[in-house]
């Protein structure tokens, strides 16, 4: 593993091999077309993973920049890339720095990445930056849980365990405040558990939503 943070060998096997398949299976394809539905134009997608939303895109996307900066997961992005229905930029940039003109982009795509994102503030900043006025962030991500109990669950997993195990994921994030105090204007948003279990986990709280830059 690299300083930077980037390189999670072990767990980008595992997700790509394991956990990805095993969330599709749940149901989690409905949600990825859910949350590309109806994009348009220029999209930017950050934490793109190996490429599990490029076939829910619609035609109207004239071009997806998918953005990935572990290595193995953006080479199977890039394979994933050639079959997409839309044509994808694979890039190996991290969401901190987007190395895009302000106003590049239509609309934004943040989807189980911006619990892992070192500093998400600045990935959300970034994203206002790099949208043109009135485009769009849809983003579908697990969050801080609704009940008091279950988020000191995730305040002790996210001190101990959990992060160095998955990717540098954190389950208690507070994911709507931290678009709000980006700039968005959240518009949608639903909250709901994934997948559906009766063992209560510290990852089950999620949204999907979408927030516009005014």
């Amino acid at each position: 593993m690299v300083s930077d943070g980037t390189r999670h060998p072990l767990f980008a096997r595992f997700y790509a091999g394991v956990a990805g398949p095993a969330l599709e299976k749940a149901g989690m394809a409905d949600y990825r077309r859910r949350l590309t539905a109806g994009l348009a134009g220029e999209v930017v997608e950050i934490g793109a993973g190996h490429g599990l939303n490029f076939p829910h895109y619609p035609p109207d996307v004239t071009r997806l920049v998918a953005v990935e900066p572990e290595p193995r997961l953006r080479a199977l992005a890039t394979r994933a890339a050639r079959t997409a229905p839309v044509p994808v930029d694979v890039t190996g940039a991290r969401a901190e720095r987007l190395p895009f003109v302000d106003g590049s982009f239509d609309s934004a795509v943040a989807c189980l990445v911006l619990c892992s994102i070192a500093d998400p503030a600045a990935a959300l900043a970034e994203l206002h930056r790099v949208l043109c006025p009135g485009g769009r962030l849809r983003f579908f991500e697990h969050v801080r849980a609704d009940t008091a109990a279950m988020r000191r669950v995730q305040a002790f997993v996210d001190a101990t365990f959990w992060p160095r195990l998955c990717g540098g994921c954190h389950t208690g994030r507070d994911t709507r405040s931290a678009i709000t105090a980006a700039g968005f204007t959240v518009t949608e948003i639903e909250h709901f558990p994934f997948p559906p279990t009766r063992v209560p986990s510290p990852a089950a709280a999620h949204v999907l939503g979408t927030a516009v830059r005014p």
